[in-house]
Formats: structure tokens, sequence, C-alpha cells
């Protein structure tokens, strides 16, 4: 079972086991509009919380994807390259950006699980 924790940044990981998936929440992609380019990081990268570690470029806006938590990056979502409109089709599922291992899971307690995450949403409005 995983569990899915974000951002303040509106990045989220879903964690199943020692491995998280990494992206961008629906909320953030609403708010950039239609995505038309996603650079990942290299597999093997070791990142780092906070850090920026990939970008999303819209019709509206460029902005950096900050890890939420260390890592290393064990695998990219290479069908973004020629579709990045994933993104916006389904952010916390296909549109996924990349995987990591290796994770320090006391940053996760850190992060906002998806009740604190949708009350901070409400602060935004």
């Amino acid at each position: 079972m995983s569990s899915v924790y974000y951002t303040k940044d509106h990045e989220y990981i879903s964690v199943d086991g020692d491995v998280g998936v990494v992206g961008i929440s629906d909320y953030a992609q609403e708010q950039l509009g239609d995505v038309v380019f996603v650079e990942l990081p290299e597999i093997g990268k070791v990142i780092k919380k906070g850090e920026e570690c990939a970008v999303v470029e819209s019709v509206k806006a460029a902005s950096e994807i900050y890890a939420p938590v260390d890592g290393e990056v064990v695998e990219i979502n290479e069908s973004l390259e020629g579709n990045p409109v994933s993104v916006n089709e389904d952010a916390m599922g296909a549109g996924w950006f990349f995987k990591v291992k290796n994770i320090d899971a006391a940053q996760l307690d850190g992060l906002m699980d998806e009740k604190a995450y949708a009350d901070y949403l409400m602060t935004l409005s």
C-alpha cells in the first residue's frame, strides 16, 4: 500500500516500500495550464530535499520541481519527453516525473498527508 505526501511547492511523493514516485499535484498542473515540456533528472543522480531536480514548462510559465526528500533517481518517466500533456491528463498517475530510492523516511514526517494538503490548498484561495 502506498502513502502519498505533499510539499508546499505542490510536489507529491507516493511511497511504496523503499521507492517513491515524484510528480506534481493536480493543483499544480491546473495552475500551470497546458504542459509543453518537462526536463527530468538523470538516472543515478542523488537529490537532496528542497533542491531543484526537474523543470516543467507550460504555455503560462516555467517552474522548478524541488526534491521532496533525499534519494537517488532510479527511473524517469521517458514518455513525458514525447507526451508532456500526460501531466495535465493524469498528474498523479501517468504524469509522474521520476522514481527515487534510498529515501530518508524521517523526511516524510515533514511533508503533508492528503488531508493536510487539502487544508493547505484551502488557505491559498
